[in-house]
């Protein structure tokens, strides 16, 4: 008699569907292509050590599977979330042993999640992959540049796996339905949002799928129904992540590129991953400093009262004040030429020290004080023509020849009428 702890559970629809050749792999033509790095791989029957690089459900671990498969390799499986150096030292232990039993074609250790390995636990792996003892095949969402020790990273090749197309996502559907002995009960535009739900992420499709194979409906699902079914895959960029820092990335480069489209775009796209819409709002105030500068003063006070109407209102009907600010950032004249000058400032202090000012522009408030001759020769600019008394403001080492040029402001918007000022107070000053 069969124990209920011996009954088979089912398998996922992913795990029965994963594909057991590289003919069968849907996508990643870039790297699986005869031409390309793996299919030379494949070609040649030897394999490099490398990093799989790409987002969740693209097939990294199908393929690490197939790579060992079709180069006689055996393969080992670990993950780095769930394992430590005991789990490590067990799978170079079983690869030593695999070699020293005479196994020429070796073992493929398929390291998933590789990111979250601190250096000690990457660091021991070098030995082994210098050696050969293991053909590494690391799988990771976050960029290897910044994830894994460099030593490490030079001794794997990175492939970066891209997300799946509508295309490609289509013939995973059309698979899972073969498998599962009929169509889903979709109507033409569910079947079209299914897809996009997925978002690039095979293995999640067919999580979607799973839940709707026992569907029978009277009539077919709509896009409206299909959402009460099924959730949308969450959009990528978790605070931290690399999508996180390359949407914020794109976000600022449209609006200092002037492309108001593409800044609402990657805003919606941030909203959408989670941003906080108050991060979004600090970052936008500094971009009206950084970006738009003194070629349009009111920029700052845009993203101020945007942030207060925000504040005000609260979300969702705050959310468009965000919209109106990047309008505003993206559409203004730009200039980062105060945002320099403040750099080019702060060195400046760094470098020269504690300088006191000149004695004229200290205040005495002590009889000793004006004793030492402290604010005499002071000039009242208000006492003057214009304004203007054309008295020095920097410390005398830095004066004359020496006098520092920190503020450069750029022939665009307000601007323009801030060289005009500056040229008339810097003759006068000469004079």
């Amino acid at each position: 008699m069969t124990s209920l702890f011996e009954t088979a559970a089912p398998r996922p629809l992913a795990e029965a569907l994963r594909p057991g050749k590289v003919e069968d792999v849907i996508g990643q033509t870039h790297l699986l292509a005869p031409d390309r790095p793996i299919g030379r791989m494949l070609a040649s029957g030897r394999l490099s050590s490398m990093i799989f690089w790409g987002p969740p459900g693209t097939g990294k671990t199908t393929l690490a599977r197939i790579l060992a498969s079709s180069s006689g390799m055996a393969f080992e499986q670990i993950s780095a979330v769930m394992s430590g150096m005991p789990d490590l030292k067990k799978a170079l232990a079983k690869a030593q042993a695999h070699r020293q039993q005479g196994h020429e074609k070796g073992m493929v250790l398929f390291v998933d999640e590789i990111h979250r390995w601190n250096k000690a636990q990457q660091d021991a792996l070098l030995p082994f992959v210098e050696d050969g003892t293991v053909v590494l095949i690391g799988a990771t969402t976050e960029n290897p540049s910044f994830e894994l020790n460099r030593a490490l990273a030079s001794r794997a090749q990175v492939m970066v796996l891209q997300r799946l197309e509508v295309e490609d996502l289509s013939t995973l559907l059309t698979r899972a339905e073969a498998h599962l002995g009929r169509e889903l009960p979709l109507a033409p535009e569910a079947r079209d949002e299914l897809l996009r739900m997925a978002d690039g992420d095979g293995r999640y499709l067919l999580v979607m799928v799973e839940a709707l194979s026992d569907l029978a409906p009277e009539a077919p699902v709509t896009p409206e129904q299909l959402h009460t079914l099924v959730q949308r895959k969450a959009h990528a960029g978790d605070k931290g992540s690399d999508i996180h820092h390359a949407l914020l990335s794109a976000f600022q480069k449209s609006i200092r590129g002037s492309d108001v489209q593409a800044a609402l775009y990657w805003l919606a796209r941030l909203l959408k991953s989670g941003e906080p819409p108050r991060a979004i709002l600090r970052r936008l105030m500094v971009m009206a400093t950084e970006e738009v500068g003194l070629a349009d003063p009111r920029a700052i006070e845009q993203a101020a009262a945007c942030a207060a109407a925000f504040e005000r209102v609260g979300e969702p009907e705050g959310l468009p004040a965000l919209a109106q600010c990047v309008g505003y950032l993206a559409t203004a004249i730009k200039s980062n030429a105060i945002y320099k000058a403040f750099y080019a400032a702060m060195d400046l202090a760094e470098t020269h020290g504690s300088i006191l000012p000149p004695k004229h522009l200290i205040n005495a408030p002590t009889a000793l004080m004006k004793a030492q001759g402290f604010k005499d020769g002071y000039q009242y600019d208000h006492d003057f023509p214009h304004a203007f008394s054309g008295q020095q403001f920097f410390p005398d080492t830095l004066t004359g020849p020496n006098r520092p040029d920190l503020y450069r402001p750029n022939e665009r918007g307000y601007e323009r009428d801030i060289i005009k000022r500056l040229s008339w107070w810097d003759q006068r000053r000469q004079s």
